[in-house]
């Protein structure tokens, strides 16, 4: 299938994603054009579980200072998914 592309690209690992994990949420940082749907099936997929919701937010890049000109660089822009499980559910991955 020369159409697909991965969905989850990887987990946000922060104080506030661990925060966010006590009541069964979970962020990843996915591809800019997934939509809610596909990341919902991507999650379900990969690691077995049911999703409750999806909430997503695109960040922009921070703008990064060049040292040897007075040029200015980016770095890039990301999408966030917020995942939160229905139930007891919960993803191994992050809490070993």
């Amino acid at each position: 299938m020369s159409g697909e592309r991965t969905v989850l690209l990887r987990p946000v690992i922060s104080e506030k994603s661990y925060g966010l994990m006590d009541g069964g949420a979970y962020v990843f940082v996915v591809d800019p054009r997934a939509s809610k749907v596909e990341i919902r099936e991507a999650v379900e997929q990969a690691f077995g579980v049911r999703v409750a919701s999806v909430n997503t937010l695109n960040r922009k890049g921070k703008r990064k200072r060049n040292r040897r000109a007075a040029t200015f660089g980016r770095r890039p822009d990301t999408k966030r998914a917020i995942v939160r499980l229905v139930g007891d559910d919960r993803i191994e991955l992050f809490e070993s």
